[in-house]
């Protein structure tokens, strides 16, 4: 199985921690590559920078599909351009903030989710409907940090314990999600503190990506193409000629008309 993380960030913002992260988290007969983006902002607290980046996510995706990867991974909690690549992509296509969810309503009945700062509540919020969680949702808990002090500040650590400890205690949250790719590292001592489920989110993209694909090899289960994923028409992508503006050349091909 190969598998592509896709860090949505520029490169000069990408870190080996990351992806020695992801190496030692990997089963062994699985290949796990990690890219940056050729272009990007260092994070994607904003919508504005989402928005700007989640071209460059989709098309390098196909290019992935085309050069034999099983499954891409997005590697942002907010799940940046996720449908979108699912429309153009056979291949699983994995969201950390969808499959913490999915794994975190499983694990308990409802589910908390640590997040860097408010700003980021209405961003998440609308994912966790979209996804249908919304019931399963105790709150919201702030670590007011920015994202590049995650794994620098010596109170990330004491301030996710204080936050999940309350929202155990006084949202009933039976499950903690980490709700950043870069507060990975953390759960486990979190969760040998607080004797519940703690989802880093990077794992569970992981592990949820081989599920999938596992599921796609052995089961023909994928993304399905009858509705919300269905294929833009290859003939409106010619006529509008995006493989021309976007320099994709030739990789468009895999998308067969409507299906």
């Amino acid at each position: 199985m190969k598998l592509l993380y896709i860090d949505p960030v520029g490169p000069e913002y990408f870190t080996e921690e990351l992806k020695s992260y992801l190496h030692q988290i990997r089963d062994t007969n699985v290949e796990i590559d990690i890219t940056p983006l050729t272009r990007g902002p260092a994070t994607l607290e904003f919508r504005y920078y989402e928005s700007l980046v989640i071209p460059d996510i989709i098309h390098k995706i196909i290019e992935a599909e085309i050069t034999g990867y099983d499954g891409v991974i997005i590697g942002c909690f907010y799940d940046p351009g996720l449908y979108a690549a699912r429309e153009v992509s056979k291949i699983p296509i994995i969201g950390p903030g969808e499959s913490s969810m999915h794994i975190a309503a499983t694990l308990g009945y409802k589910f908390s989710i640590i997040i860097g700062r408010t700003k980021w509540i209405p961003i998440i919020m609308d994912n966790v409907v979209k996804y249908g969680f919304k019931e399963k949702l105790s709150s919201f808990k702030s670590l007011e940090l920015d994202i590049l002090e995650f794994q620098k500040n010596a109170k990330t650590y004491e301030t996710m314990l204080s936050l999940s400890k309350e929202a155990i205690k006084k949202d009933s949250a039976e499950v903690i999600i980490l709700g950043c790719t870069m507060q990975y590292g953390f759960y486990k001592k979190l969760q040998e503190e607080l004797n519940a489920p703690v989802i880093d989110p990077v794992i569970s993209a992981f592990q949820y990506a081989q599920f999938m694909v596992k599921l796609k090899q052995k089961f023909g289960w994928g993304h399905s193409k009858i509705g919300s994923f269905q294929c833009p028409d290859i003939k409106e992508i010619k006529r509008w000629k995006i493989p021309e503006q976007y320099n994709l050349k030739n990789i468009w091909d895999n998308i067969k008309e409507g299906k």
